[in-house]
């Protein structure tokens, strides 16, 4: 297991959100933390603990006012912790490069892929031709669906706010895993909210885990971490967000970074 770090950018200032409240319109969100330090800034403390594989979240679409000063942001970070770093939010074949020029290991792609609610494998090749499968992570956040025909949870896109009808299962990583290096897999309901890890999925991924996956989402305590490492048969890595004291949270960084080490020792010691 290892830490993966993050900075989610929304209207140009580092925050920690309520991912399900996320909205386009009027660039709304419920805010847990807005930092009064920029991307750069959690880039370098980054890199000067040599973690890496960290992500960068662009949390404007496009056509907000917002989203040039947010891609600014992240541009700077990539650029203060080259190869560093992975980087989100409308990624698409036509921009990939210049994040990957400005110091991105990979691009995290969501909705380029899975358009009109599932997987556009065109898009898909076009975006591994341009990148290469070893700089691709697929984010594979999602939701839980109780009222579908096969509950389940189910990819979501455009910033978590549209359910597709490609649901996480094993055949679905298998047929993935081929054409990327990770996924990243937000629990999308629970995100934000510090108030616990969504159970079923940390040991479905676990289960599988063929491939680097970062899970998100309700780590608020080291007991998440601890079934995390479970659940996910210490398979998977973690991101922590709204709970960790960077972010005003209660999760110490540094007592993060020393309990996932002893938790890998322990685990190598028992090989």
């Amino acid at each position: 297991m290892e830490f993966r770090p993050c900075i989610d950018i929304h209207n140009g200032k580092v925050k920690q959100i309520v991912g399900s409240s996320l909205r386009d319109a009027g660039d709304q969100a419920s805010e847990n933390f807005v930092s009064g330090q920029d991307a750069p800034f959690y880039a370098r403390m980054y890199q000067s603990r040599g973690i890496r594989g960290g992500h960068i979240i662009l949390l404007n679409a496009k056509d907000s006012p917002y989203y040039e000063e947010t891609k600014n942001q992240a541009l700077a970070a990539l650029r203060a912790y080259p190869g560093g770093l992975q980087v989100g939010g409308g990624i698409t074949d036509a921009n990939a490069s210049e994040f990957l020029e400005a110091g991105a290991s990979a691009v995290i792609v969501t909705s380029f892929v899975f358009r009109d609610g599932r997987i556009d494998y065109d898009c898909l090749n076009r975006l591994e031709q341009a990148v290469g499968k070893e700089h691709l992570v697929l984010d594979l956040s999602c939701r839980y669906r109780a009222d579908a025909e096969e509950p389940g949870y189910y990819i979501v896109t455009d910033r978590w706010q549209k359910f597709t009808t490609e649901r996480v299962t094993n055949e679905l990583l298998e047929k993935l895993s081929s054409r990327c290096s990770e996924f990243l897999v937000h629990a999308v309901d629970v995100e934000g909210k510090s108030g616990g890890i969504e159970k079923p999925l940390a040991q479905f991924l676990g289960d599988w885990g063929k491939i680097p996956i970062t899970y998100a989402g309700g780590v608020h305590s080291f007991k998440d971490l601890e079934e995390i490492s479970q659940l996910g048969r210490n398979r998977l890595n973690v991101t922590i967000g709204s709970a960790l004291d960077l972010f005003g949270g209660p999760m110490s960084y540094e007592q993060v970074l020393t309990y996932i080490s002893k938790c890998n020792a322990e685990k190598e010691k028992n090989i």
